[in-house]
């Protein structure tokens, strides 16, 4: 298999993965598995959520599709694996390192992406119930929530220099 496709098909699986992560969030987790979910909107004692579960739910699809893609000389079905992987380790930096910090490695930041990725995880999570929610994505930060961080910082930035 040519390695620009192979990269192709990762980097598209990686996009489409938001999409998957949309649907999954919005209908599954805060669906019929929400028993699966609900502790990481009510929060309990202790590091670890049965949400965390949903970790080895993308993660076998990806671990499956890289064994059995190398194991047969199927490129493509690995460079899916590869792509699901990818985005398993963004969910994770951004998900709870950035945004939820259950890992203290990035405590503070003035970036505009960065705070608004978590002003709409914010939004998410003001529902503590699995109707009513908002803001399903992780990567792509709805416009609303961008322009209200922007709109802070240039208030701040006003008021710094007044």
């Amino acid at each position: 298999m040519n390695s620009y496709l192979f990269i192709l098909i990762v980097l598209a699986t990686f996009i489409a993965m938001e999409g998957v992560t949309w649907l999954t969030h919005r209908y599954v987790m805060h669906g019929f598995l929400w028993y699966l979910h609900r502790d990481h909107h009510q929060k309990g004692k202790g590091f670890f959520e049965k949400n965390d579960a949903f970790f080895l739910i993308f993660a076998i699809p990806s671990w499956l599709c890289i064994m059995l893609g190398l194991q047969h000389r199927v490129y493509w079905v690995a460079a899916i694996g590869f792509g699901i992987a990818l985005y398993g380790l963004a969910y994770f930096i951004v998900h709870e390192v950035i945004i939820h910090q259950r890992f203290k490695w990035f405590t503070r930041s003035n970036n505009i992406y960065i705070r608004g990725i978590r002003w709409a995880h914010k939004m998410h999570h003001k529902h503590i119930g699995k109707e009513e929610g908002e803001s399903f994505g992780m990567l792509i930060v709805a416009k609303k929530y961008r322009d209200k961080v922007k709109q802070d910082a240039l208030r701040n930035e006003q008021a710094n220099t007044a």
